[in-house]
């Protein structure tokens, strides 16, 4: 039985259970479906049993150790994977600028952090990528029990995690990979190599960053035989929501099938049309789901104002470029438009 299936059957008991609403009093009518499926973990066919075999079978899907179904974005893969692997006293090795969870991870953990800093490309006002040459300078000065980074980064920098686990492994560090932003990296050979091929321990990815998923559904994968099931049950509620457990389910299905990775597919081949056809503006070389762009004689901000006043809203903006997220649900007319706007450049 997959939560899916469990979703789809009629229920014929009345429930003196929560969620109090049974199903039928919808407060915001817009959602009605959305309360129609939201059921207790205590009601009938076994859904705790099925989110287990989901889970199974998504780890069989993706090669992993184990696969845990999130509900609470990233965030909470981060602060489970380092209460898993790092106990009170013992130091993290972080980016400075990393995402506020990392820090409040290694604080939650009780854990002491140790920063690193990375270099800004001045042509595009982005931070480079954290390489291995800075992680094992830090580890050859500190006893880290875990380094966290950031790949790819929010505007598409990949790192090389291959070499960055080899250089953990010889301090005997865990590498946790953030790749929020990677969800679509183990379905499409186009994309760069996922974190779970290249050596890290954790890897956390945001479903409903470009892979399609509703906020906040997303992904830990370990390659370890560690209890992260323990760490994850302290932070996580005891009232899951069974729409978006089975959402994910149907999302990794989705993104597993022959469908879903032509729909991936044809994203970077349109997203590569545009480029092509943009002569005057300069893209970004990275991850091809990221439209990192510069326009001439515009900064990042007037660029994104501009983009603006054409009904276009980017996803972040600095002083020299502008970038536009990419997922699933981009589909070629929406990249038109984008196109036609920045011709008008």
């Amino acid at each position: 039985m997959s939560l899916i299936n469990i979703l789809r059957k009629k229920f014929k008991l009345d429930f003196f259970t929560t969620p109090s609403h049974s199903q039928k009093f919808f407060i915001f009518s817009k959602l009605k479906q959305f309360y129609k499926y939201d059921i207790s973990e205590t009601d009938a066919y076994k859904p705790q049993e099925a989110l287990m075999v989901a889970q199974k079978r998504a780890a069989k899907i993706y090669g992993t150790k184990s696969t845990y179904f999130l509900t609470n974005g990233s965030t909470s893969g981060i602060v489970a994977s380092v209460l898993a692997c790092v106990r009170t006293g013992e130091k993290v090795l972080l980016w400075d600028e990393s995402h506020a969870c990392h820090l409040n991870a290694v604080k939650l953990a009780g854990a002491m952090p140790v920063y690193y800093k990375l270099v800004k490309d001045g042509n595009w006002g982005i931070y480079t990528q954290t390489t291995a040459e800075i992680i094992e300078k830090k580890l050859k000065c500190e006893k880290i029990k875990a380094v966290i980074i950031t790949s790819p980064a929010y505007e598409g920098i990949v790192s090389d995690v291959a070499k960055i686990k080899e250089v953990c492994k010889k301090y005997g560090a865990y590498l946790i990979v953030d790749e929020a932003h990677g969800a679509l990296y183990p379905f499409c050979d186009k994309l760069p190599t996922s974190a779970i091929y290249s050596g890290g321990d954790f890897v956390i990815q945001s479903l409903h960053k470009t892979a399609g998923g509703l906020n906040p559904t997303a992904l830990l994968h370990c390659n370890l035989d560690i209890d992260v099931k323990n760490a994850l049950e302290m932070i996580t509620t005891t009232s899951p929501s069974y729409p978006l457990l089975a959402s994910i389910e149907k999302n990794i299905n989705f993104l597993n099938s022959k469908k879903g990775r032509g729909k991936i597919l044809e994203l970077i081949e349109n997203i590569e049309d545009l480029k092509k056809n943009v002569q005057y503006c300069e893209f970004y070389e990275g991850d091809p789901t990221k439209i990192l762009v510069k326009a001439p004689n515009l900064n990042g901000f007037e660029l994104s104002e501009f983009l603006y006043t054409n009904k276009i809203e980017d996803e972040k903006t600095n002083e020299k470029s502008t970038m536009l997220l990419c997922g699933v649900g981009t589909d070629f007319k929406k990249l038109k438009k984008l196109e036609r706007v920045l011709k008008k450049i």
